[in-house]
């Protein structure tokens, strides 16, 4: 198969768009719902991280479960893609922060990542795994930056998809 005249691209190339968007947009949609379960531990996780105003905690508390299922969905099915992988990349990077520096600052928090909040005596797995999760999540959205939805994203049907994007089956070479 095909993209944009390269020859290179390999017959799996397209379908890591959808696998990728499966997985991150699953990781948001499963931790957003977590968090809209409890709005008020969400609240308290995010007051634990000691980073924002206490002004704005309530609000950013209130509104990262919903901005979480929003992405989740929207990566799911495939609609604006590489808008909402540069949005899903940018509110990991904000979570990568906040664990990086929650950690390096020696707070023993839960990171409320899948809805848990308080306080641990041993934080540094948790914290390496939202680190690692976070930084896959990223990697994945620049591929789908790059490379686009890949195969059944909604985008296609709905004409949002440039045709330079869309893959073709190749032409033999003789």
């Amino acid at each position: 198969m095909s993209k944009r005249g390269d020859s290179s691209v390999t017959s799996w190339q397209p379908w890591v768009g959808p696998v990728v968007r499966l997985l991150a947009g699953g990781v948001f949609l499963y931790t957003g719902w977590a968090k809209i379960q409890d709005i008020d531990d969400t609240i308290r996780s995010v007051r634990n991280y000691q980073l924002l105003p206490e002004a704005v905690v309530p609000t950013v508390g209130t509104a990262l479960p919903i901005v979480e299922l929003i992405l989740g969905a929207l990566l799911v099915v495939g609609v604006l893609t590489r808008f909402v992988a540069v949005f899903t990349a940018l509110v990991s990077l904000a979570f990568f922060i906040g664990v990086a520096s929650a950690w390096a600052r020696g707070l023993q928090i839960e990171c409320g990542c899948f809805g848990n909040s308080g306080f641990t005596s041993n934080p540094v797995p948790g914290y390496v795994r939202e680190l690692v999760l976070n930084g896959a999540i990223m990697a994945g959205c620049a591929w789908l930056f790059l490379r686009g939805a890949g195969r059944f994203a909604l985008d296609d049907k709905l004409g949002l998809t440039p045709a330079a994007d869309t893959y073709e089956l190749p032409t033999p070479q003789p």
